[in-house]
């Protein structure tokens, strides 16, 4: 399960994207960018990360910690921003918290140096879980201690905003395929494909969606209770992994027709 803290001061809100997650320092003595279940789309989006986050570290691509966040609004009274205020009364008990990477720069793969094959695990993962948000104009990647750190992966699985129409989401290609960061230096997915699959074995899959604390799954619109949710996002992401898959496939066509840098 996820280590738990609480946050004890906000520092700052980060208003690089649309959520408005905040600095926040908390009692383990760590610093975290805090994402709060009251923003925009709210718990979804928490989930989103921690699966997503699971399954990249399962694929050997490193992300940062994550915490399951308590945070008392009060935190925020010394905070001007009435936005702010209002988000952290929205957000009372338990949000995601991510390791803050101190001195982080945005990664850029046109001067930090990155091997073909990481970046094709990275774009066969970003494709698996339907993150359309890694391009030049938001990379959402990191660089720190001498190699790229993936974060911010809120927007990926967004079947789960309707699932009413969620397994028809099985086999969809990645949106815009053609602007993802790494498309340019990526070496052949197709070649990846097999080996990243394997290892999201089952037990991992379970092992992810068993991590998402259950608070954030309970009241989901047509489901009885948390355990149900859990498994479809299994019944998913099986389907997702089933061969051949063709989500790869025209993965690989994009590829092929891109240029190269």
């Amino acid at each position: 399960m996820l280590r738990s803290v609480t946050a004890t001061r906000y520092v700052a809100p980060l208003r690089e994207g649309g959520s408005l997650p905040g600095l926040c320092e908390a009692d383990d003595l760590g610093t975290y960018v805090v994402k709060f279940h009251g923003a925009g789309q709210g718990r979804r989006v928490l989930v989103a990360e921690v699966l997503a986050a699971r399954l990249a570290a399962a694929l050997g691509l490193a992300v940062p910690e994550l915490v399951v966040a308590a945070v008392d609004p009060v935190i925020g009274r010394g905070e001007p921003d009435e936005e702010v205020q209002d988000l952290l009364l929205r957000s009372p008990g338990d949000n995601l918290g991510m390791d803050f990477l101190p001195g982080a720069l945005s990664f850029d793969p046109a001067v930090d140096p990155v091997e073909p094959v990481w970046a094709a695990r990275v774009l066969w993962f970003d494709a698996l879980v339907l993150n359309v948000d890694r391009s030049w104009r938001n990379p959402n990647a990191l660089w720190w201690g001498g190699r790229p750190w993936l974060i911010d992966h809120g927007a990926a699985l967004y079947f789960h905003h309707d699932w009413a129409r969620a397994a028809a989401s099985a086999a969809r290609p990645l949106r815009h395929a053609e602007d993802h960061l790494l498309l340019p230096v990526a070496g052949d997915v197709g070649e990846v494909d097999a080996a990243c699959a394997a290892a999201l074995t089952p037990a991992v899959l379970r092992a992810a969606v068993d991590e998402v604390p259950e608070g954030w799954l309970e009241g989901e619109p047509g489901f009885e209770g948390a355990e149900q949710v859990r498994q479809a996002y299994l019944d998913w992401f099986a389907a997702r992994l089933a061969g051949p898959r063709p989500w790869v496939a025209e993965l690989a066509r994009v590829q092929r027709e891109a240029p190269r840098g």
